[in-house]
């Protein structure tokens, strides 16, 4: 348990943080169940629409230290691959 005032404030600091760094993630994760059920379905517009939103709120996430960038560039080069082989299937 904390006992200084500088401490007591940094607890709440932390917590505050972590629930923005937690909606962040969890919202970034949303996004990319989205793109992911989109291609599932075979569904090329939404599948692309989806995927642009993911790429910006896993970039987001990258710059304020939420997620490793190179998990970020691993995350949306797999979902390019999967869009794009869907976009490839449907020609």
């Amino acid at each position: 348990m904390a006992h200084s005032r500088t401490a007591k404030k940094n607890i709440r600091k932390n917590e505050a943080r972590r629930a923005l760094n937690k909606a962040a993630v969890s919202a970034m994760r949303t996004q990319l169940r989205k793109v992911r059920v989109a291609v599932a379905a075979g569904d090329r517009e939404t599948a692309a629409r989806e995927f642009q939103q993911a790429q910006k709120l896993t970039d987001k996430a990258t710059k304020g230290n939420r997620i490793h960038k190179n998990r970020a560039a691993r995350i949306k080069s797999r979902l390019a691959v999967a869009v794009n082989r869907l976009a490839a299937a449907g020609k």
